[in-house]
């Protein structure tokens, strides 16, 4: 690996599932403003729309994550219809 291209400022981070609830902890240096008290302890907070915990890939269910309108957004744009 090139020396003096990785972040040094690692620190433990909360990430948060928005879809199903779900908070997992681990190690990252994404910037932040929003923080969660865990167990008396104050993480800053990173919110996702999508984690291992709900992505159809890893639980085997289907299931339709509509943000911001992207499906109706895909049907008006190629002419297909909602049924």
């Amino acid at each position: 690996m090139k020396k003096g291209i990785h972040p040094e400022s690692y620190r433990l981070v909360a990430f948060k599932d928005m879809s199903n609830e779900n908070v997992f902890i681990t190690r990252s240096c994404v910037g932040t403003k929003e923080t969660i008290d865990i167990d008396g302890v104050t993480f800053p907070l990173v919110k996702v729309e999508i984690s291992n915990t709900s992505h159809p890939f890893y639980t085997g269910k289907m299931k339709l994550v509509d943000t911001a309108g992207r499906v109706d957004k895909f049907y008006s744009r190629y002419g297909q219809k909602k049924k």
